[in-house]
This record gives C-alpha cells, sequence and structure tokens, in this order.
C-alpha cells in the first residue's frame, strides 16, 4: 500500500540540490557490500599489472641481462721511468745563529753601521756588521773566533787564520808553523786595509814603551862609544906630545936640582925635595915607553856592550807589544761562503744581545727523505725533478744521500736545483714540494702496455690479447694475441717490444674479463 505525500511544510524544505544529495546518501548505505567489492576488485587488477611488469623468473633474467665486455686499456707509446718519490723542503741550506764575541769592548756593543739586511750576501773579506766603529770581518773557517791572537801565541786558531789569509789571497806566513808571527801580524795590517778600517792597535801603552826602549837602547850605544873611544886611546900609546912634555918635565927638575946644590948646598930639604920631583918626572917618562895597562877600559866596554844588548831586546818586546793584534769580536768564521742573511733584528745604534743573526748558505736546497731501500737506488749527481708552484717542472741534481743511524732508519737527500728565476726562489722558500728522481728510464720513446695485460703463452713466452673487434661483445669480440718482450717495468705499466704480431700506439689490449 502506497504512503501518501505529505505536503511540504516551512520546517522541511524541499530544494532539487538537497534532494539529489539525500538520494545518493540513502542509495550508498543500501548498497555499501557492492562497493567495497568493487574497491578490493580495483586494487587487486592495479597489483597483478604492476607485478607482472617487475617480477622476472631467473630465466628470464639471466635471458634479458646483456653479456659483459671485455675490460681494456690503450697501447701507450712515451718515455717510461721508474722514480722514486720524496717530498722536499725548500730552503737556504745550513742555518746558522751569528753571534759576537763582545767581552772585549770597552762599552756597550753599540751597533754603529754595515747593518745587513735579509737577503745580503756574506763572502769573505765581508764586513758583516759594524759595533763600535770597528768591523766584524768575514773569513772562511770552522773554528769559532775565541780568543785574540797576539804575537807569538800558537795553536789551531791561529793555522786557521793563515789558511784563511791564503784563501783570500793575503800572506800570513806557512800554516804548517802554528805560531802567530810577524808575518802574520802585518798581514792584519793588509786585512784590515781592504776592509777600509784601520788595524787593531796592539797592547795598550805599547807605543809608549816603544818610545822609552829606542831611548835607551840610544842611551846605551853612546856609553858604549865612549868606553870604546878609552880603551883605544889606553892601547894607542904615548903621543909625541906626551913624549915631549915628559922629557921637559925631566930636564927643568934636573935644572931645578942643579941650581940648589949650586945656591944652597946645605939646605937638604930642599935639595931632598928636589931629588924626589926629579925621580918622579923620570918614572913618567919611563911609563911612556912600557906597554899600557887597558883592563879597566876593556871592562868598559864590555859593560857598555852589555847595556846595548840588554836594551835591543827591551825594544824588540816592546815592539812585538806594539804589533797588530787579531780580536775575537772583530772577526766572524763562517764555512760555504758566500752565505745570504736570512733574519735579524739588528738596528743602527741599538745595543747588541745575543744572535746578531742567522745566515744560510746563498744557495737554494731540497732536502728530504727516503726509505733505506730507495736510499740504496740514489746516488750523488743523478737528476731529479720538482712541481713549481704554477704548475710547471724545473729540475735539481742529488748532492748528497746521507744514511740514517741505523739500517731502518730513513735516509736524508741534499738537491741543488738549476735554472731558477729570482722570483721563483722567492716563491719556492719555506714550500715542500713533490720530488722524482727517475732511478730507471728508458731511451726515448716506447711502446708500454698495463702490468694486467701480460700473460704466459705455453712456452713461458710474455705476450698481450689485441682487441680488433668491439670490446663490447665480451668473449664474442674478435682478439688475436701478439708475442712480445718486457723491458722497464715503473707505475704499473711495462715497456713492450712485439716480436711476432703487429701491435702500435692506440691498440686496445685485454686487462680483463
Amino acid at each position: 500500500m502506497t504512503r501518501p505525500e505529505e505536503p511540504a511544510t516551512e520546517d522541511t524544505p524541499t530544494t532539487g540540490r538537497t534532494g539529489r544529495w539525500g538520494a545518493w546518501s540513502s542509495l550508498a548505505r543500501r548498497n555499501r557490500p557492492l562497493w567495497i567489492t568493487a574497491a578490493v576488485a580495483v586494487v587487486a587488477l592495479v597489483a597483478g599489472l604492476v607485478l607482472g611488469r617487475y617480477a622476472f623468473t631467473p630465466e628470464d633474467a639471466a635471458a634479458q641481462t646483456p653479456e659483459p665486455g671485455l675490460v681494456t686499456a690503450p697501447v701507450e707509446l712515451g718515455p717510461l721511468s721508474n722514480d722514486v718519490t720524496i717530498r722536499g723542503e725548500v730552503g737556504y741550506a745550513d742555518p746558522v745563529e751569528v753571534t759576537v764575541d763582545t767581552s772585549s769592548l770597552s762599552g756597550p756593543a753599540v751597533v754603529t753601521g754595515q747593518v745587513p739586511e735579509v737577503g745580503a750576501e756574506l763572502g769573505p773579506l765581508s764586513v758583516a756588521l759594524e759595533l763600535a766603529g770597528r768591523p766584524v770581518v768575514v773569513l772562511p773557517g770552522e773554528l769559532p773566533a775565541y780568543r785574540t791572537l797576539r804575537f807569538g801565541v800558537s795553536g789551531p786558531d791561529v793555522v786557521q787564520f793563515k789558511e784563511a789569509m791564503r784563501a783570500v789571497g793575503l800572506d800570513a806566513g806557512d800554516p804548517a808553523n802554528d805560531v802567530f808571527d810577524r808575518t802574520a801580524a802585518d798581514a792584519v795590517v793588509t786585512l784590515y786595509a781592504q776592509a777600509g778600517y784601520p788595524a787593531p792597535a796592539g797592547e795598550e801603552g805599547a807605543a809608549e814603551g816603544v818610545a822609552a826602549a829606542q831611548e835607551g837602547v840610544r842611551s846605551a850605544q853612546q856609553g858604549l862609544t865612549a868606553a870604546q873611544a878609552e880603551l883605544s886611546a889606553k892601547r894607542a900609546g904615548p903621543t909625541a906630545v906626551d913624549v915631549r912634555t915628559a922629557d921637559n918635565a925631566v930636564s927643568s927638575a934636573q935644572r931645578a936640582l942643579d941650581a940648589a946644590l949650586a945656591t944652597s948646598p946645605d939646605d937638604a930639604a930642599t935639595i931632598g925635595d928636589l931629588r924626589d920631583a926629579l925621580a918622579l918626572a923620570q918614572l913618567q917618562r919611563q911609563q911612556l915607553n912600557a906597554a899600557p895597562d887597558t883592563s879597566a877600559e876593556q871592562a868598559a866596554v864590555t859593560n857598555a856592550q852589555n847595556a846595548v844588548s840588554d836594551a835591543q831586546d827591551a825594544l824588540a818586546v816592546a815592539q812585538q807589544d806594539a804589533l797588530p793584534a787579531l780580536p775575537a769580536g772583530e772577526i766572524l768564521y763562517l764555512t760555504q761562503l758566500p752565505r745570504r742573511v736570512d733574519a735579524t733584528e739588528l738596528k743602527r745604534g741599538a745595543v747588541l744581545e745575543g744572535t746578531a743573526m742567522t745566515v744560510s748558505g746563498a744557495t737554494l736546497g731540497l732536502s728530504g727523505t727516503v726509505a733505506p731501500a730507495d736510499a740504496r737506488l740514489l746516488t750523488a749527481g743523478m737528476t731529479a725533478t720538482f712541481d713549481l708552484p704554477d704548475g710547471g717542472e724545473a729540475t735539481a741534481t742529488i748532492t748528497a744521500v746521507t744514511p740514517g743511524a741505523d739500517a731502518e732508519a730513513r735516509s736524508t737527500v741534499e738537491l741543488s736545483p738549476a735554472d731558477l728565476t729570482p722570483e721563483q726562489v722567492t716563491v719556492l722558500q719555506g714550500t715542500n714540494v713533490r720530488v722524482s728522481i727517475p732511478v730507471g728510464a728508458t731511451e726515448g720513446d716506447v711502446l708500454s702496455v698495463p702490468l694486467a695485460a701480460l700473460t704466459a703463452g705455453p712456452g713461458g713466452e710474455s705476450r698481450v690479447e689485441v682487441v680488433d673487434g668491439d670490446p663490447r661483445d665480451g668473449d664474442r669480440a674478435e682478439t688475436r694475441l701478439v708475442t712480445v718482450e718486457t723491458g722497464l717495468a715503473a707505475d704499473g705499466a711495462v715497456e713492450i717490444r712485439p716480436t711476432d704480431g703487429n701491435l702500435g700506439e692506440g691498440d686496445l689490449v685485454v686487462v680483463g674479463r
């Protein structure tokens, strides 16, 4: 029985949109199981399609996987070398801290001039600096100047001074004689003249001592001259005047006696005195004819000669004391001249305390270390290359290979770079660079392949497999075997020379499958 439709009222709106939504909602509620079943069916369909697209059986996967190609490498043409590679520190070799002995200065060690600049070179006879108006002269040598060299001293420092003088072209005497003699002292005068300074004076008061000794020699020589004159006069005997005077004295005494006898014969006293005077005059006359006694005069001459000898000895000592000395504080001995000033804080007017400057070899050097096994491959004179900051390369020569303290310690390698511009020297100093040292190399360009490309033939011969087809075809690719002779091996590559078959640059050889 159909229920009659109720009329619309104000409380039950009847717009078309509301009616359609209500109808759909009612239909969904009544057919919910049907909608759920449909949704499940759609999901299952989609899942099946996806699995069917990406899921394979092992057989399908094997059928669809492409066969791998051959692993190949090209034959290279070029020089081949076996290198020892190290890291090298770039810098000026053998840095030395320079100190100056200022103990002989009477006042503070004020820097008065010749202040060195960083980068300046110090060579033989250079003035390293000036202290209290006096130079510090550079000479070649290993021993430091540890004392002032004066006349008469001897030792290895004297030998070093004479050798240094010979090295700079000055004569200081034979180095085999280790005594600082007059020749060495004269060389000091020449040395300072070349440096542009007056030579050091001798001991204090030496000049006054020389003057006094010279006056003593003159006085002694005058005394000797007087004594010799007296001796000569005594040895010469009486002169004619002396004889005549003596004869006159005898005659006068005789006449006086005769007169007294004639006039006063009874005056015994007077006559006795006159007789004595006559006897004395006659004795003196006789003595003129006898040989003279010169013992006293001879003794005076001997004493005068001794006085002259003593005065001359004193003069020689005074002159030796006045000879130029070589103060320890005015000489700087350095090895491997010239040297380069690396660092200094000296300023004119400052007082020197401690280290004056740091100097090093004037030539840039490379230094690195290698393992004992590599060190045995290196010798002085071998050529190396090292990287430049701009990406280029420069050459260097090994100057020394110094073994470590024991068999397992690393050895030190010293190298000398060549043909560097001043700009490159400035940039390189203090850097660490890669250095390659060829220890075996081919003569010019050769063919080479990776070591993995070599295989052994049935007779033990070496051979390579050359790919003529497409390597991507794998084992189906067309290849051929070429017998080769091997040479130098380096950096995973080996030199080859084909002996049976053709082989050239760019050919592909098999290194793996």
